[in-house]
């Protein structure tokens, strides 16, 4: 049975990503794309369906003993556990090395004391579980083969092979190191390089380091932003410059529920926000990389702009489910594609113009093309911003004329009559001014409720939404309007669970819902920390502090979060690490530090 979505660290080559439990199991790895078919997918089945066990040996009829320690290797993505068993303890570290040729995912054990009896169990399953790979020498090295692919295993270690599994079994003592790899290549190519684990080690080290420096912010959260903006780097497949929502399919929002999804692909809001914490941090380059993405993504067809697409700009991204996959803790179904793809969300206009804006203003060289594409999102918004639409929360039930939609499509003017006023584009700037008064009005007639003193969820509705918490920071409405106050005090009022954290909209148990599911979902983590950025816009500056130190102790041992938090599970939920998560945190820490809102 998979661990506990916290138990696992992440491990990534900013290609692709692995899981590693805290009992040393990777139980989930795709290659050689973040997209690709799953080599281990036990985190959505059972062992059956693949996985890397690497840790001390144990009893057959034991559970596999969980680490004593574990932590990241300084300011890197190199994982380092430590087991500390009766005969002594033994250090493994796991890594992947930025990719230079094949993917590699590498694993170094290393004696600290004593004399301890190990074992690595790798058993391969390509196509997410479903097929079983020819394992077989050659030439001294493993190979696993099936179809399209071969995954080439390395060690100094005897090896063995038992039950579709390989194995092997050894002794690390005081100053031992062992080495294990595995390496993805097309199954009709030479093999690949034999691994070199020890430089290999030392580069990963030394790119991490040199990247981290970038990093502007050296305030009192620095330790949880770092961490941030490491997660945010290895969910950027850097070829492109596209960046996955998270790593993960269809780890559940709702244990044992229907609500699975794949995010394995470039949201792009989700890519936006990302790009505008990064900007914020220092990280041009990033930036720079994902408008170029976005360029090439776009092109030709912005009128037809999806809210995501594949990690190098493919938009065909159909979702089917995986029948012979459990599902994580038996929530089925997995799914795999996206089949909100190609729904209707106006707020993503708005969230690529903002961000568009921002690397405008720090400073990003110019891209004329940039300027072009930001003017034709706004003449097709001219026409369809009237249109109801799925919103930010991508729901399967009716269209609706939501809120967040529609000052998102403002914020998408707005952003451009700045553009035009700067001299940098040209257009009808008298008439899209007119525009952005006439979406102003219409948002503040029709989607406010004069009686409760705050805004809903859709026009005519009484359901609140916590997307609405972005109203004063997009500069819709300053912080002290007595109406952006008001929903503030509602969504607190209505949408938050017993520990203080924010529900997205409500949900209606069995029934299907506003979103057209049924089932419920815990608190969003990116929500919770909207909120704590509104209290301190709004002035309640120690309140917007304690919640988001509160919501920084949901964070694992090693400062990864998922999409929510379930309140009454008390632990983490949906597909993690979440990139919609780590950047709010980011966002939030800038404005506590700005303010002087942090304890100590």
């Amino acid at each position: 049975m998979a661990g506990r979505i916290e138990d696992y660290a992440l491990i990534g080559d900013m290609q692709t990503a692995a899981l590693v439990c805290r009992d040393g199991t990777v139980d989930w790895l795709c290659l050689p794309r973040f997209d690709s078919h799953a080599i281990f997918a036990g985190l959505l089945g059972t062992e059956e369906h693949g996985f890397w066990r690497l840790g001390p040996a144990y009893a057959s009829d034991q559970q596999p003993p969980t680490a004593a320690r574990r932590s990241y290797r300084g300011d890197s993505l190199i994982l380092e556990s430590e087991w500390d068993t009766q005969r002594g303890t033994v250090r493994v570290t796991d890594f992947m090395p930025p990719r230079d040729g094949a993917p590699q995912l590498i694993r170094i054990v290393e004696g600290v004391s004593g004399r301890v009896p190990m074992r690595s169990a790798l058993r391969m399953r390509f196509s997410y579980g479903r097929v079983v790979p020819w394992v077989h020498k050659h030439e001294g090295r493993t190979v696993a083969v099936a179809g399209p692919d071969s995954v080439w295993f390395d060690t100094s270690a005897e090896t063995y092979g038992k039950s579709l599994t390989t194995y092997a079994d050894f002794t690390v003592a005081p100053g031992d190191r062992i080495a294990f790899t595995i390496s993805w290549e097309p199954s009709h190519k030479e093999p690949p390089p034999l691994p070199e684990p020890e430089q290999s080690l030392e580069a990963t080290e030394d790119f991490w380091r040199e990247w981290v420096d970038h990093c502007t912010y050296h305030g009192p959260y620095r330790e949880a932003v770092i961490r941030s903006l490491i997660t945010l780097k290895a969910l950027t497949y850097a070829p492109t410059g596209g960046i996955v929502a998270a790593p993960t399919t269809s780890l559940p929002e709702d244990i044992g529920g229907v609500r699975n999804w794949d995010y394995r692909y470039t949201w792009l809001r989700d890519a936006a926000i990302t790009l505008s914490s990064l900007l914020r941090t220092g990280y041009r380059e990033e930036a720079r990389a994902w408008r170029e993405w976005l360029l090439r993504a776009v092109a030709g067809d912005p009128e037809n702009l999806q809210i995501m697409y594949g990690i190098a700009g493919e938009r065909e991204l159909g979702e089917a489910e995986l029948d012979w996959l459990p599902g994580y803790e038996n929530s089925g179904p997995v799914r795999v594609g996206n089949g909100a793809a190609h729904q209707l969300q106006l707020d993503v206009y708005g969230e690529v113009t903002e961000a568009l804006h921002l690397a405008h203003m720090t400073g990003l060289a110019r891209n004329d093309y940039a300027s072009l594409l930001q003017l034709k999102l706004i003449r097709y918004l001219e026409g369809h911003w009237q249109e109801p639409d799925e919103g930010i929360w991508e729901v399967r039930g009716p269209r609706r004329h939501f809120v967040h939609s529609k000052v998102m499509a403002w914020v998408a003017v707005d952003r451009t009559i700045k553009l035009i006023e700067s001299g940098d584009a040209d257009g009808p700037l008298e008439r899209w001014k007119e525009l952005r008064d006439d979406i102003h009005r219409d948002v503040c007639e029709k989607g406010y409720d004069k009686e409760r003193n705050t805004f809903t969820q859709s026009y005519g509705s009484k359901e609140l939404d916590a997307s609405l918490l972005l109203i004063p920071q997009m500069g819709f409405l300053p912080p002290d309007d007595k109406r952006v106050i008001g929903t503030i005090e509602a969504i607190q009022r209505e949408l938050s669970t017993p520990d203080g954290f924010i529900l997205r909209y409500p949900t209606e148990g069995d029934n299907a819902g506003v979103d057209g599911l049924p089932g419920d979902e815990g608190a969003f983590l990116a929500c919770s920390f909207w909120m704590a950025d509104d209290l301190a816009m709004i002035g309640r500056v120690d309140e917007a502090r304690k919640l988001f130190e509160k919501l920084l102790s949901l964070r694992n041992d090693l400062g990864l979060l998922a999409e929510e938090w379930d309140p009454h599970l008390q632990r983490q939920v949906g597909n993690f690490p979440q990139a919609f998560s780590h950047v709010p945190l980011i966002d939030t820490a800038l404005r506590l530090t700005a303010s002087g809102a942090y304890g100590g």
